[in-house]
């Protein structure tokens, strides 16, 4: 196995951030059964997510494709085998055989085995941890040329909290969207929903189902604002915006998530 599928850089603090789509590169053994070119690839994966996880010193980075294996799923989903597992699209022009999917689930079994300690060396030394896991979705999916998806169900981002108590974390929430909304990004205030385009993947429901109320992963899903998400051009300005954007949110979630922690003395429960 590759030493380098996931890397995992340690850091002082009880915040992470996680970009699980970011990675393009596939083994090479799998590269002439695509049936996708690399660009069609690339159009369903999150780059540049990684740029964002730069925000806090711990950070989790995914270097493989989602096409290869997605961690973001259950695993017996992990590899993609049918169009309605990849938004219609037929991925393969022969599917894997068995050994080649059982490289790839290894991959996924490492990247888990290995988050569990990370963050539970997290959680041991500060008694919780706060997960920012990043994404990016497309809003022109009919066609480059066609009119945008509908902005009321679009937001420029949407934060999937569904696998999160927000009983605990409610704070932390609405404070990440707070400051979000109140960012002075080029253009125009950001968009901030909550639950409406995505509502958390598997990670995040791994994360409450290891380590429960100790953790509040939110899942973070920009819309593609920052680049064209059919020729991949990238607005470097507006990249740079995004990741200022989070970096503003840190200090009023620190504040909030010790006021948390301190209130569950000896840790959260």
């Amino acid at each position: 196995m590759p030493r380098d599928s996931n890397k995992f850089y340690a850091g002082d603090g009880p915040i992470v951030a996680v970009a699980l789509h970011s990675g393009h590169k596939v083994r090479s053994e799998l590269e002439p059964l695509f049936n996708l070119t690399h660009s069609e690839r690339l159009r369903e994966e999150d780059p540049h997510t990684d740029f964002f996880t730069a925000i806090v010193p711990a950070r989790i980075v995914a270097r493989k494709s989602r096409f290869e294996v997605d961690l973001n799923r259950e695993r017996s989903l992990a590899v993609y085998r049918t169009p309605e597992d990849a938004w219609g699209l037929n991925v393969w022009k022969e599917y894997p055989d068995d050994e080649m999917v059982e490289k790839s689930l290894a991959i996924y079994d490492k990247f888990y085995a290995d988050a569990k300690i990370f963050l539970g060396g997290i959680i041991h030394k500060y008694g919780y941890v706060v997960v920012y896991d990043l994404h990016s979705y497309n809003h022109m999916r009919e066609g480059p040329y066609a009119e945008p998806a509908d902005p009321a169900a679009n937001p420029d981002v949407n934060l999937g909290t569904e696998n999160l108590n927000r009983h605990v974390w409610g704070q932390v929430v609405d404070g990440l969207a707070k400051d979000l909304r109140m960012f002075d990004y080029p253009g125009g205030q950001l968009t901030v929903g909550e639950n409406i385009r995505f509502k958390g993947g598997h990670y995040s429901h791994w994360m409450q189902q290891e380590f429960g109320d100790q953790s509040c992963t939110i899942a973070i899903e920009f819309k593609k604002i920052f680049m064209n998400e059919w020729t991949h051009e990238l607005d470097p300005v507006k990249l740079k915006a995004l990741y200022n954007a989070l970096i503003s949110t840190l200090p009023g979630l620190l504040i909030h998530s010790n006021k948390i922690s301190a209130v569950y003395a000896g840790g959260l429960k």
